[in-house]
């Protein structure tokens, strides 16, 4: 952690900005992407059984098409970073904005299960280079004294964007009078779920053309004075813009460009500070939180929830999302990342391990016994929101700081890719792990959860309060 006299040490990393509200705005713009990210992750949740049903499919074969999209999510984050790197953080928005949009109106308006498959790999690419891009671009752009809170409106997108989700979700299987084949505008409901995300994509491409490209990446392509503008609109007049600059350029040309090769090195392939980034990556996925997002509503169907009210409590849980969020986003500068990692650890523990109880009980007349079933409910409702105001956030403050600048853009972009794979192995195996033993399948991610407590204590180092410059 950064001291006093390291924390004063340039202009920049105690200057409050004249514009803050500016800074605001620009993070947002760019935590669109979260959103998006969050939405089109989290819409497919409305329309699996109408998907299994409508193309006869079992569960297999239905995790599948789910899970794929994870496959292009993985492929957008791997290249994302080089992609910002070579020709900039906004045109890297604005492409993702394009396959958003591409995605969202093939997956409405498929032929057949397997271009369906294809949408959603098209769209993963896109929430793929979101991923990767948003917490980037808002490190780069942030005052060092905000970064934290201001990074951490990337996660509050994504939760935005999965309550979004459930909720449009909720409103559209009403309206198709609790069917998610039912007809809705010509198609069936859940078509028109899928269909939905093309209006904040079109907005996330809009809100791209209105903010700066970051300055880091325009000292890199030799554009100083137009660098000077955008650290001025960010951190105020108070600055040495000549020094600030300076500072980057040094950083830049005394580290290369990041390339895959850099992350090389130490005795397991990967440097130790990459492997710290995916191990990040891994226990955030492998505590099994997208399972409450991408099949929730079939979850509290499999215990005898109806459909309707397994739809609202896909977006109950979503609200929850985004209170343990705000309760992040008020804490990650004032207590630090580590600090929220291991509370939040430990009350996921406690949520899945009441969930896996739960769960160990037998139907009766096709339901949960009614202390078993709000067991389930309220524990549930415990992780996600432990999860959300710990783990949900400071992983991506965690991967947006946490790597030297030789390594950043190349790192980030490796560690998203593991986080994606992690997501795919837990969206794609819980159905049959659930056909198998859902109570068991509980235990596993509890298991996870406990694992990342001594992970974070011994591995991980606190990134409050320093410069990206200092990082290394």
């Amino acid at each position: 952690m950064a001291s006093t006299s390291q924390a004063s040490t340039s202009g920049a990393r105690t200057a409050h900005p004249e514009h803050l509200g500016h800074v605001i705005f620009i993070a947002a713009a760019a935590a669109m992407g979260g959103f998006l990210f969050g939405y089109d992750s989290s819409v497919i949740n409305g329309a699996v059984e109408a998907i299994r049903d409508r193309y006869d499919v079992g569960s297999a074969v239905l995790a599948q098409v789910i899970a794929i999209a994870l496959i292009g999510c993985a492929i957008g984050a791997a290249t994302a970073g080089r992609i910002a790197d070579r020709i900039g953080r906004i045109r890297c928005m604005q492409i993702a904005a394009i396959l958003f949009t591409v995605s969202a109106v093939g997956s409405a308006l498929p032929f057949a299960l397997w271009d369906l498959a294809m949408w959603r790999v098209i769209g993963g690419f896109a929430i793929g280079m979101a991923s990767v891009i948003g917490p980037a671009y808002i490190a780069e752009v942030s005052p060092p004294a905000y970064r934290g809170r201001l990074g951490s409106f990337q996660q509050a997108a994504i939760v935005i964007g999965i309550a979004v989700s459930q909720l449009v979700n909720w409103g559209l299987l009403n309206a198709a009078g609790g069917d998610q084949r039912g007809e809705l505008m010509g198609l069936e409901a859940w078509q028109v779920m899928l269909g939905v995300m093309v209006i904040p994509a079109i907005l996330y491409g809009l809100l791209s053309f209105a903010i700066p490209e970051s300055p880091r990446f325009l000292v890199s392509v030799g554009k100083h004075e137009r660098a000077k503008q955008i650290l001025e609109e960010v951190e105020g007049k108070d600055v040495d813009f000549d020094a600030r600059v300076a500072e980057i350029e040094h950083a830049m040309h005394r580290e290369e460009k990041s390339s895959f090769k850099d992350l090389l090195g130490g005795s397991f392939f990967f440097k130790p500070i990459v492997w710290v980034g995916i191990g990040l990556s891994v226990f955030q996925q492998f505590v099994g939180i997208n399972v409450a997002f991408y099949y929730s509503s079939t979850l509290w169907q499999s215990v005898g929830v109806d459909p309707t009210q397994s739809f609202f409590y896909s977006f109950t849980t979503s609200i929850i999302n985004i209170v343990g969020t705000v309760i992040a986003m008020i804490f990650v500068d004032r207590v630090g990342r580590k600090p929220l990692a291991i509370i939040g650890s430990v009350g996921m523990v406690i949520g899945l391990a009441l969930e896996a109880w739960a769960f160990s009980f037998d139907l009766v007349d096709g339901k949960l016994p009614a202390t078993q079933g709000w067991v389930a409910l309220i524990a549930a409702h415990l992780f996600v929101l432990f999860f959300a105001l710990s783990w949900g956030v400071v992983v991506w403050v965690f991967l947006g700081e946490m790597f030297p600048n030789r390594l950043r853009a190349a790192a980030l972009g490796v560690a998203a890719a593991a986080q994606w794979i992690a997501n795919w192995a837990i969206t794609a195996s819980f159905p049959s792990l659930a056909e198998w033993n859902l109570s068991g399948t509980y235990v596993i991610y509890t298991i996870f959860a406990a694992l990342s407590i001594p992970f974070v204590l011994k591995f991980v180092k606190e990134t409050k309060g320093k410069a990206l410059e200092e990082m290394g």
